[in-house]
């Protein structure tokens, strides 16, 4: 009994063995759809370089060999040669020379001779493509390509298992042959090309005709045309010496012992021909001498043998790893997730399903082949419903469920949800495997795989765990990114509602002071007054209420708002009284002082920040004295603080003050009293335009505590902003 881990299947699940040449795939579509034609097939032949050289070579060898007589040889282009050439014989050549560049890319086969392998095959095809005009089998190509290919599950078997297969390579091909496969390899060259046939996903019988041309004859009776020729082919192409089983199999084809005579005897020069097109040297062929095929010896080492197979795993592993590490968002990663699942374990179709928030379900991710209906698919993890992709992600182990509902043989119904997902896939059996990071079962990875597969799976379950714990690293880290991405995003959506509350406060400063004023323009108007002076005034506003708007593009504060300018307070004090005294905002029982030192009184600062700072303040203070009181602006000279010079601004009123509970939220929005949404934001707002300027402030007193210097004040709110060594000061401080 063969191990398990010298099972040739395995090794053919992950071979780079190579796919079929996409002008062969073209050519084929074209056939079955009837529409073959000279322009369909210039086209296609156009497209590839390659084979237009050969078809140029093969025409002009033909065109110099008409016209050897007359004016010597000429050059024939593209458009001519397949005119030359002909329909048939230019798909005969595509057809050909595709099989003979893919047969060639196999591994190992430059170290093998070909000759006799290459020689079978242009017989059987040569052979298939007369029978299929005998029986009028409508796509004549196909049964040519279909005994091209017949053998090419030998070159298959080379390529994957050199050291076991190399003995048997030149063997008689019988079923002797197959026989010895099957016990040695556990599968045979006939099911092997089969194998790879349905791999390059033809819709066609040229599968079934590879897998069955050792079929006993009496089998065949009601097999598919392509079938029975290709087996007929067979027998007369490589057991001319077994004339009943010839007869049975053209007796199954229609065809009589006459008829077969002259396809033999056309077999020869049909494929000395084609082998003269195709450059292939077949001299010599014919003396080879085909053993029949024997048993090897055991390996001597396997476990060396294993050793070597999980190093190789391990190195897949780690570029997996690298591969996932490389893919940019949530989307590329489950793409190359899948993507390498196929290619490393077979599987005919993967989806990835990921555990919502709450660890309750597995979601459906648009992966697969119908990407629409698993990004709306969900399946439960209640231990009540069962499931056996459900028992992945709860127990965190490899599950392997079959279509019948058995579970490494333990035997369970299918819940509804995963016999749709069986149907989803169109798998006999599937493989899942949790996707476990931090001692948490992200989702799982399901692949699904022909029946007969399920068990070389579970013996590969340690490369399929090494590869679901790269897979849900990688994941983990891409779901990690993708929450602080919505983190980020929420926090600038929050920080774009506060700052648009802040810019709708602000604007209602200017917008009131506007409306005053047009009140009193109206006014003026009407007493046929100058109103220069208020025009001015409502120009500033409204480019005041545009500049409050366009800073919402940006919601980071500056390290120093006009840094470079210069700013005289006494003039923004006297700009800020003159807008509130002319508009009448400041009733009569408020009264305004004004206290500004002979000494520095420029700051490094934008005027329009400064003005916005006073404007909030001092119609702060007025709304906290409807009964009347006392406002006062002083500035107080320069603070040394830290090394650096300040000019302290004070702004003072006799209201009631503030209680504890404002003032240990004195910065920061809160619930005020006044009407509408936007109140309760000033002082935070002035907070953040002093700390913009670079300036420092400090908190208003409560009610009924009084500054030494003001012992008037009921509260106060002091700034100091920052001087340099020469007359402007480099800031200015505001605090109590």
């Amino acid at each position: 009994m063969l191990q398990p881990d010298l099972d040739i299947r395995h090794r053919l699940l992950i071979a780079r063995l190579p796919a079929m040449p996409q002008i062969l795939i073209k050519l084929i579509e074209h056939l079955q759809a009837d529409d073959a034609g000279m322009p369909e097939l210039a086209a296609l032949i156009a497209q590839d370089p390659a084979m237009a050289s050969k078809i140029l070579s093969v025409a002009s060898s033909s065109a110099f060999h008409r016209n050897s007589h007359g004016n010597g040889a000429r050059t024939v282009g593209l458009e001519q040669s397949l005119v030359a050439l002909g329909t048939d014989m230019i798909k005969t050549l595509v057809i050909s020379e595709s099989v003979f560049q893919t047969f060639n890319s196999f591994p190992h086969s430059a170290s093998a001779d070909l000759r006799a392998f290459w020689k079978s095959a242009l017989t059987t095809a040569v052979i298939a493509r007369d029978l299929a005009r005998q029986m009028d089998y409508p796509h004549v190509e196909e049964a040519y390509l279909a005994g091209l290919l017949h053998n090419v599950g030998r070159l298959a078997l080379l390529a994957t298992a050199p050291r076991e297969y190399a003995v048997n390579f030149m063997a008689r091909d019988d079923e002797d042959l197959c026989a010895v496969e099957q016990r040695t390899l556990q599968i045979t060259h006939a099911e092997a090309g089969a194998w790879l046939i349905e791999r390059w996903q033809l819709d066609s019988f040229l599968a079934d005709s590879v897998l069955y041309h050792h079929e006993p004859v009496a089998r065949l009776a009601a097999a598919h045309p392509l079938i029975r020729m290709v087996r007929l082919a067979h027998l007369l192409c490589c057991h001319g010496d077994a004339p009943e089983a010839i007869e049975d199999a053209a007796s199954l084809c229609g065809i009589d012992d006459a008829a077969l005579e002259p396809i033999l005897a056309n077999a020869a020069r049909q494929v000395e021909a084609s082998a003269d097109y195709l450059g292939i040297d077949l001299a010599g062929a014919d003396d080879i001498v085909a053993p029949s095929a024997y048993v090897p010896p055991p390996p001597v080492d396997p476990v060396q043998q294993r050793l070597s197979e999980e190093v190789r795993n391990m190195m897949l592993v780690s570029e997996m790893a690298q591969t996932f590490a490389r893919q940019d968002g949530e989307t590329g990663l489950l793409d190359a997730m899948t993507r390498s699942a196929r290619i490393l374990f077979d599987f005919e179709n993967v989806v990835v399903m990921l555990a919502n928030p709450t660890g309750q379900a597995l979601l459906g991710t648009a992966t697969g082949n119908h990407p629409g209906r698993l990004a709306e698919f969900m399946l439960a993890l209640d231990p009540q419903q069962g499931g056996q992709v459900a028992q992945s992600a709860r127990t965190r182990k490899p599950v392997y469920a079959s279509r019948a509902g058995t579970n490494a043989g333990l035997g369970a119904a299918l819940p509804v949800a995963e016999e749709q997902l069986f149907r989803i896939l169109g798998s006999e059996a599937l493989v899942c495997l949790p996707l476990v990071a931090s001692q948490r079962c992200l989702g799982v990875l399901i692949g699904g795989v022909p029946g007969w597969q399920l068990a070389s799976c579970q013996q590969r379950e340690r490369f399929l765990q090494s590869f679901a714990t790269q897979a849900a690293s990688a994941l983990e880290t891409a779901l990690s990114e993708r929450g602080h991405a919505r983190r980020k995003l929420a926090q600038m959506a929050e920080q774009y509602r506060e700052a648009s509350r802040r810019v709708v406060h602000e604007v209602n400063n200017p917008l009131s002071i506007i409306k005053n004023y047009l009140s009193l323009l109206d006014s003026k108007l009407a007493r046929r007054e100058p109103v220069v002076g208020e025009l001015s005034i409502l120009n500033e506003e409204i480019d005041r209420v545009g500049q409050l708007i366009n800073g919402l593009a940006d919601l980071q504060p500056g390290d120093a708002s006009g840094a470079d300018t210069t700013t005289e307070v006494a003039g923004v004090v006297d700009d800020v009284l003159r807008l509130f005294r002319a508009t009448g905002f400041v009733p009569a029982s408020v009264q305004m002082v004004v206290r500004m030192q002979d000494g520095p009184g420029a700051i490094e600062g934008d005027a329009d920040l400064l003005k916005q700072i006073l404007v909030n303040l001092v119609k702060n203070a007025v709304e906290a004295m409807p009964d009347g009181g006392r406002i006062e602006i002083a500035n107080r000279g320069l603070v040394n603080r830290e090394r650096k010079l300040y000019l302290e601004l004070v702004v003072a009123d006799t209201g009631p003050g503030l209680s504890a509970e404002l003032l240990a939220n004195l910065f920061v929005p809160v619930k005020s009293n006044k009407e509408g949404p936007h109140h309760g934001l000033g002082l935070s707002i002035v907070h953040s335009l002093v700390s913009k300027m670079g300036g420092a402030d400090r908190l208003p007193f409560r009610q009924g505590r009084h500054h030494v210097r003001n012992p008037a004040a009921r509260s106060s709110f002091r700034c100091k902003f920052h001087r340099r060594p020469n007359p402007p000061v480099d800031g200015f401080r505001l605090r109590p």
